[in-house]
């Protein structure tokens, strides 16, 4: 034991004879109560000990010297000792193992001299572990059995004292815990988080370790002291306090461990004595040695085992039985743990089904860290091959749980629980069958990939990693046949299993599932292509043409991830950022690949030139080449390469061939790609040949304002425009001047032999792909004015052709001339922006009135539209996958337009008929993100105009449904009910997030729709109201987002323009008025607007007038029969005057000044209107 300062070293010879008087006089306490008296050092520890949280010990300054002498070879130094000398059992846990270690054989010294005094030590250092700043009293027990003993054990609260009290039986002590109620049990020391409750997690189980580990030869077989310290584990791990049920229940379990161990130490000791003695019997009698055989017989004795045990089935029974079910998921995942190791270390006490069940049970717990407890404690179990025997119960019991929980919504649960059943299918082939394996097989198209690379472990395992029987020829082959033999079969088991899978878009994800464990089969390129290129004999039947076709899928995903890495689409859970080892690896993998492909691709496009799908894959392997790579730099090689894949180009014009194509061409003209030289001169042969046989064609056809062609040139025609568009797609092809060629097919109009809709829409994306690389190119292209006019001349014509284009009869034409109008006129706009003005670039180009009309038209009719409502774009309602395609393509012409306006080439305002359908269900879903991030952008750009265009947007909505009502007719679809654009209102108005910050913008919101509903209003019995009165109930969402001086500002501003007429708000007409100013009045009170209309609506006293409540409150009418009213109405009505703005000085700097009527907007007019109008020249502003 560490003793105290030696502040008291004089007393100590006084304080021994008390000491001695006391134990000799015992009376069956240990005086830790407050009545007891009569011993000054007893009195002191009990003062220690109610200065817990300060970690006090209760020792005697009797054993002082032998504290001193541990503390010098725990410390090492004189300097050290008088730090040590103040250490608690709590602080010693600071201190590391080896000094643990030291405290621990003094506390065991001390335990031996006086074991009460040393074991209340030891219980007061679990209380302080518990997080409790409490103090600790005992008093002795004589019998377990006595009920008046019994009934004193409580858990209760003192509300008045503000205490809360355990007591509890750890015999022989009957222990009481004192601590304030308002302590904060939730930050005890187990669950703190961060660096400190990990460390102190791993320091509490050494301690126990440790102690246990330095008793289990002296003192721990006394009878006194487990029994003490499992009384107290016990009764404190069932206590309803948080703190000490998770604390003692990790102490009790690990306590068990630890016994454990001493357990198997006195099974070797027993097993080695009785190895002794058998060799001792088997000597003769003249050399056999009586005394040294009695000696060692004397060692073998089975008690201490026992002993061992029945602690153990103790600390079972009492805390892990009652814990495994704890309310608290740490605690059971603890009981867990520690389960899996009993069963694992001692299999001979704790290896049967009747513990095994627990384990299986809680395979069902809902906290994922339980469940995975239990999955890592059986991988330990069946990773013994000595312990499967004793699990096969277990197994037949349990495995339909195992395999279930590979679809464990927690991904590291999933993955362990693979990992366990690929140890089962390892350790026991007959457990799992062949429906279990097709299920767990699939699992390497999972979305997570370390669950797929595990299930692809299992695959590897139990289909490729299987090696053909050895047959007679098979000797006389060399050991190169013999490998390709070997693959060969490897490769067709995995041909077969991807075709039955009947999932045929995820070779990439089974290559990569493969990849960690089947790499040297996935990366052995020369035999993937010996397969390939091999005829089909009579001795080697080959493989068909679909396996052939999922071959290469194969060939070309191992490329991709030799090059590349496992980063995949859709495929989460890969290491983000590689190795230097791993990066070293890619660039030597990515080098082999480009030194075999290289001289052997150019063959297999020769073998598979007929197929298509075939040809497509392979094309895209020289986009993974190395650029550095010295074969690359092998002239005759890549000529080679390029020739082939000019050939299959003449043969084939499918999207995907010529994609990749130019893609691939796109790969090898780098700058830092070797023999990128010869590459570029083949890819501009092979364009020259395409742009002359299109000229050729064209001269031929299209004569005048009309196309004649049969059907024959037209074919070739279309085939050289997908070419040509593929390649522009990727290539600057400005050189051939693609847009003076293929413009005048454009203007051919339909009546007069038009071209046919899929020419027409190749040639749009040719001349916008054409217009694109000019403007990106402008900074090195545009030298002089007349090249930039030219320019713009260019994307004026291409303007009036794709607005032409607008109104074709083919929907895929539409589309393709919106997509190309509304792309280059943002590249346009982006170029103008990031011109450089010292030189020449880009002059300004604004799209006509017309043009801009006939967009916002096109998005109205063809994105905006429920599926019945255009039968171009309907889908069939049976087909999920058609429907997700024409989504996909309407929200990629909707974002099409929403850059025009966020970028400027749009008028802001041309946004309102996008923002109205903000608030359909059926709309939102589907473009709610897009309209969103449109109204951030524009409100970036310009917050006082974005707002504008919400109002409008409202304002146009109330019109049409005015308008609507007025008519009397059926209902419109697209018009909104009033309901409806309120919602949509209130939408608005929780887009403006911080008051302050667009405190202009909701001014001008309130300003604006006041005159909207009363400006150029003319009262007239029989128009006693303003037609749009109601607009003010719409209105009223947005009055939350005033601030407190600008909703006086908005009231006056009110009062002005309801002051010219006579109100009388009893009428219901008026409704809307009272409605939206009780919301101005009540923000400002704190109360909703529609409690301040009911008090406006309470019955007046006759002899009042309706405002007389109002007036007492300070507020000011609009009525003009007052003339204090009238005159305070004047007031405001000049402060909000134009002429009197610059003399007001206490004009709110918010209010935005009052437009003239001139300049009011129309309303009334539609947007959409397509009546005939004036035709209109674009307004060009150059720079």
């Amino acid at each position: 034991m560490i003793p105290e300062p030696t502040a008291t070293a004089a007393s100590r010879p006084s304080e021994q004879n008390e000491n001695s008087q006391d134990e000799a006089n015992s009376s069956g306490a240990v005086n830790h109560s407050e009545d007891e008296s009569g011993n000054e050092n007893r009195q002191k520890s009990v003062r220690r000990r109610k200065r817990a949280h300060k970690g006090s010990e209760n020792v005697k300054q009797k054993r002082a010297k032998a504290g001193r002498s541990g503390v010098r070879r725990a410390g090492g130094s004189p300097r050290k000792k008088r730090h040590v000398e103040a250490v608690t059992l709590f602080e010693v846990i600071t201190m590391g193992r080896s000094a643990m270690q030291v405290v621990i054989d003094d506390w065991i010294e001390a335990y031996v001299r006086d074991r009460d005094s040393s074991l209340l030590d030891l219980i007061s250092f679990f209380i302080q572990c518990s997080g409790c700043k409490g103090v600790v009293t005992a008093e002795m027990c004589q019998s377990k059995e006595d009920r008046d003993v019994m009934s004193k054990m409580v858990e209760e609260m003192d509300e008045v004292a503000g205490l809360q009290y355990k007591k509890f039986l750890a015999f022989p002590w009957i222990l009481t815990v004192t601590w304030p109620m308002d302590t904060d049990s939730v930050e005890y020391p187990l669950i703190q988080s961060g660096p400190y409750g990990r460390w102190f997690h791993s320091e509490f189980c050494d301690f126990v370790s440790v102690l246990v580990a330095q008793c289990q030869h002296s003192v721990i077989f006394d009878s006194y002291l487990m029994n003490t310290l499992i009384s107290l584990l016990t009764e404190l791990s069932n206590s309803y306090i948080r703190a000490f049920r998770h604390t003692c229940s990790l102490a009790a379990v690990k306590l068990l461990s630890s016994l454990v161990g001493v357990a198997l130490s006195l099974s070797v000791s027993i097993e080695n004595s009785q190895k002794l003695c058998e060799v001792q019997k088997s000597k003769t009698m003249r050399q056999r040695s009586t005394l040294q055989l009695e000696r060692i017989q004397k060692t073998i004795t089975e008690e201490k085992r026992a002993e061992i045990e029945s602690m153990m089935d103790i600390v079972f029974k009492g805390v892990f039985l009652k814990r495994y079910r704890d309310v608290l998921p740490e605690i059971r995942s603890i009981c867990m743990e520690e389960l899996g190791l009993w069963m694992k270390r001692y299999s001979s006490a704790f290896l049967n089904d009747s513990y095994l069940k627990y384990m299986g049970w809680m395979m069902h717990d809902k906290i994922p860290d339980v469940r995975l407890k239990c999955v890592l404690g059986l991988q330990g179990l069946y990773g013994d091959p000595l312990l499967l025997p004793k699990m096969d119960l277990f197994t037949s019991r349990f495995k339909d749980r195992m395999i279930s929980m590979t679809l464990d919504k927690d991904n590291e649960v999933a993955v362990q629980t693979m990992k366990l059943l690929v140890l089962i299918s390892r350790t026991s082939d007959d457990v799992l069958s062949p429906e279990d394996y097709k299920q767990l097989l699939q699992f390497v198209y999972s979305s997570q990939r370390p669950l797929a690379a595990t299930a692809g472990e299992l695959l590897y395992s139990r289909l490729l990693n299987t090696v053909a029987p050895a047959s007679d020829t098979q000797d006389e082959m060399n050991e190169e046949e013999a490998h390709k033999q070997q693959t060969f079969i490897k490769l067709k088991a995995l041909l077969q299993f991807y075709q039955e899978s009947e999932l045929h878009k995820h070779v990439v994800y089974l290559v990569d599932s493969l990849w960690d464990c089947g790499g040297a089969l996935l990366k052995d390129w020369p035999t993937l292509t010996s397969v390939l290129l091999q005829d089909p004999s009579s001795q080697s039947p080959g493989l068909t043409q679909a396996e052939q076709a999922v071959l290469v899928e194969v060939l070309v995903a191992s490329v991709r991830q030799a090059s590349e890495g496992p980063a995949l689409a859709g495929r989460s859970g890969a290491k983000k950022v590689m190795s230097a080892r791993e990066k070293k690896i890619l660039v030597d993998d990515s080098a082999k690949l480009t030194e075999h492909l290289l001289t052997v691709l150019p063959k297999l496009l020769t073998k598979f030139s007929s197929s298509c799908d075939i040809v497509s894959s392979l094309m895209k392997i020289p986009q993974h080449f190395l650029p550095e790579c010295p074969e690359a730099e092998n002239t005759q090689a890549v000529s080679s390469l390029m020739a082939e894949i000019g050939a299959v180009l003449e043969l084939h014009s499918d999207p995907a061939v010529l994609e990749a194509a130019a893609r691939t061409y796109l790969s090898l003209c780098g700058e830092e790609t070797a023999g990128c030289s010869t590459a570029r001169a083949a890819r501009d042969s092979l364009v020259q040949r395409w742009v002359d046989h299109l000229t050729a064609l064209l001269g031929d056809s299209l004569k005048g304002d009309s196309l004649s062609s049969d059907e024959e040139k037209t074919g070739e025609i279309l085939a050289t425009l997908k070419k040509l568009r593929a390649f522009h797609n990727c290539h600057d092809l400005s050189g051939w001047n693609l847009f003076t060629l293929l413009s005048p097919l454009l203007s051919v109009e339909s009546s007069k032999g038009g071209a046919l809709p899929e020419v027409l829409s190749e040639v749009l994306q040719c001349l916008c792909y054409s217009m694109l690389w000019s403007l990106n190119t402008s900074s090195e292209t545009l030298t002089s004015r007349e090249k930039a006019v030219s320019q713009r001349l260019q994307l004026r014509l291409f303007c009036e052709r794709g607005h032409s284009c607008l109104s074709h009869s083919d929907h895929d034409v539409r589309q393709q001339a919106f997509l190309g109008i509304c792309d280059v006129l943002t590249a346009h706009s982006y170029q103008l922006h990031v011109w450089d003005p010292t030189s020449f670039g880009p002059l300004l180009y604004t799209p006509s009135p017309k043009l801009q009309r006939a967009l916002l038209n096109f998005v109205c009719v063809h994105i905006f539209v429920g599926p019945d409502c255009d039968s171009q774009c309907s889908v069939s309602e049976n087909s999920e996958v058609e429907r997700l395609e024409d989504l996909h393509k309407r929200r990629n012409l909707l974002a099409a337009y929403c850059k025009l306006i966020v970028h400027g080439v749009l008028e802001m305002s041309m946004a309102a008929e996008v923002f109205m359908y903000y608030r359909k269900v059926k709309y939102y879903n589907d473009f709610g993100d897009i309209i969103k991030e449109t109204m951030y952008r524009t409100r970036q750009t310009d917050k006082i105009e974005s707002a504008r265009t919400l109002v409008l947007c409202l304002q146009q909505l109330f019109v049409r449904l005015k308008r609507e009502q007025e008519s009397g007719g059926r209902a419109h679809p697209g018009v909104q009910t009033f309901t409806s654009i309120k919602e949509l209102a209130r939408r608005f108005a929780l887009t403006f997030g911080d008051p302050f910050k667009f405190r202009e913008c909701v001014v001008m919101i309130h300003r604006n729709s006041i005159e909207f509903v009363f400006q150029e209003f003319s009262q007239t019995p029989d128009t006693p109201t303003p037609p749009y009165l109601s607009y003010l109930t719409i209105l009223s969402e947005f009055s939350s987002k005033l601030l407190k001086p600008d909703k006086k500002t908005v009231l006056s501003y009110l009062q002005k323009h309801t002051a010219e007429h006579i109100i009388n708000l009893r009428e219901e007409c008026w409704q809307p008025l009272i409605y939206y100013r009780a919301s101005l009045l009540a923000v400002a009170e704190g109360e909703d607007a529609v409690s301040y209309v009911s008090s406006d609506r309470k019955p007046h006293m006759p002899n009042r007038s309706p405002f007389s409540k109002q007036k007492l409150e300070g507020s000011k009418s609009p009525c003009p029969s007052n003339p204090a009213d009238s005159k305070d109405s004047k007031v405001h009505r000049s402060s909000f005057s134009p002429s009197h703005q610059d003399k007001t000085p206490d004009m709110d700097p918010f209010s935005v000044p009052v437009e003239p009527p001139a300049k009011r907007l129309n309303i009334g007019e539609s947007v959409l209107s397509t009546g005939s109008e004036a035709d209109e020249d674009t307004v060009e502003i150059e720079l």
